[in-house]
């Protein structure tokens, strides 16, 4: 049974089908009763799509009212027309919605290459508002392309007898290697917060988080994650023990989220989950853990439940792990200790490949003493993935 996961205070959600997808929802909407502090990140990936150029118009704001999105179709790589088709669609959102087009944020996934269907969008957008919740389960759906399971959760705490909710939910399941944010992620909550430090809060989470997720390696035009938040708890969060218990909040929803998507990744059986620890260097250590699960010959032999650990070194070194440092490396496969003081170490290897059965590994690798450490998630690489792919358009 899914748990129904209610929105902070003065939000409220949708999901329904225009008619894109043949049975689920595949349009979102989540709006505000009042006007929100919005941020986002974005792709890097010079090729952006309509919807994100956009975006990063208004972004960051203190007069977000509401977002749309479209699953089905990226609206990706079709020109001015496809910029043209972003405006409309944000326009005839504000007009049912009662509010100005600036107001309304735009997000699409789906196939690159095909414009927004808004013949049968823009229809469906009363629709829509007929069936706003305080629930974010519907557009949750909506969102999805070839994800198995909706991706969403909720935090709360309490200041001074006061609660504040965040609520959030993504969408991710392949073409998955955020390069800013990650696929489709949208955070919500009823604090009151500044601008300035909802975006860099933001983007100081998604760089813990979402940023550590790999499917695939691949980097989508579409990827962004917004976050708004309302003011309707009463409850101020940019500085001291609020601020602390707040960022906390997001830290933690977000990163069910992103391990949720690695789960999730197309045709996966196993998520990987990697810790990279002892770096004298944090970006280093962020390097060589999305490295490892990037990696489809450590992704093939975790499927074959084969402990070749060569494979995750010869990634430490393409990540530029000093050579200084290779006599204080250990690697170790499910708590099994396989490499360690610069040589290969004995171990039981049924009982190694009896560990990988798992459906969810763990590799661990020391670099030394060093302050820093990383965890990346991501999954293994199946036949599945093939034909997932080979059938997608």
């Amino acid at each position: 049974m899914i748990p129904f996961i209610q929105l902070p205070k003065g939000f409220h959600a949708t999901g329904v089908n225009s008619g894109v997808r043949r049975y689920r929802p595949d349009l979102g909407i989540i709006k505000s009763d009042v006007p929100c502090v919005a941020a986002g990140t974005f792709t890097k990936n010079t090729f952006k799509a309509a919807s994100v150029l956009y975006n990063m118009s208004l972004l960051p704001s203190q007069s977000i009212r509401a977002l749309v999105v479209n699953s089905g179709h990226a609206n990706a790589a079709t020109g001015e027309q496809g910029l043209k088709d972003n405006l409309e669609f944000a326009a005839q959102t504000a007009e049912t919605l009662g509010v100005k087009s600036e107001e309304v944020l735009v997000a699409s996934t789906g196939v690159v290459g095909e414009r927004l269907p808004l013949q049968k969008l823009v229809p469906a957008l009363p629709q829509a508002v007929r069936a706003f919740s305080d629930t974010i389960n519907n557009f949750a759906l909506a969102i999805m392309t070839t994800d198995l399971v909706p991706k969403f959760g909720s935090e709360t705490f309490e200041i001074g007898g006061k609660t504040v909710t965040v609520a959030a939910c993504g969408k991710g399941s392949g073409m998955i290697h955020p390069n800013m944010a990650t696929m489709l992620g949208f955070v919500v909550s009823d604090a009151i917060v500044s601008q300035e430090v909802l975006h860099k809060l933001l983007r100081e989470v998604s760089d813990e988080t979402f940023n550590m997720i790999s499917v695939d390696g691949e980097t989508s035009t579409n990827d962004m994650v917004l976050a708004l938040s309302n003011g309707q708890s009463g409850v101020n969060v940019n500085t001291g023990d609020a601020f602390v218990l707040f960022k906390q909040a997001v830290t933690k929803i977000c990163r069910q989220l992103a391990i949720s998507i690695a789960r999730d990744g197309e045709g996966a059986s196993k998520l990987i989950t990697v810790v990279v620890e002892g770096s004298k260097d944090l970006q280093l250590a962020r390097e060589a853990a999305r490295l490892i699960t990037t990696s489809p010959l450590i992704k093939s032999a975790v499927h074959g439940e084969d402990p070749n650990w060569g494979r995750i070194l010869v990634r430490l070194g393409q990540a530029g792990v000093p050579t200084e440092w290779f006599d204080n490396i250990e690697i170790r496969l499910q708590d099994i200790t396989v490499f360690k003081d610069g040589s290969p170490k004995a171990f039981d290897r049924p009982a190694a490949r009896q560990a990988l059965q798992s459906d969810h590994v763990t590799i661990r690798c020391l670099l030394g003493d060093g302050p820093h450490s990383a965890t990346a998630w991501g999954c293994d690489l199946t036949k599945r993935y093939v034909e997932i792919n080979t059938e997608y358009s």
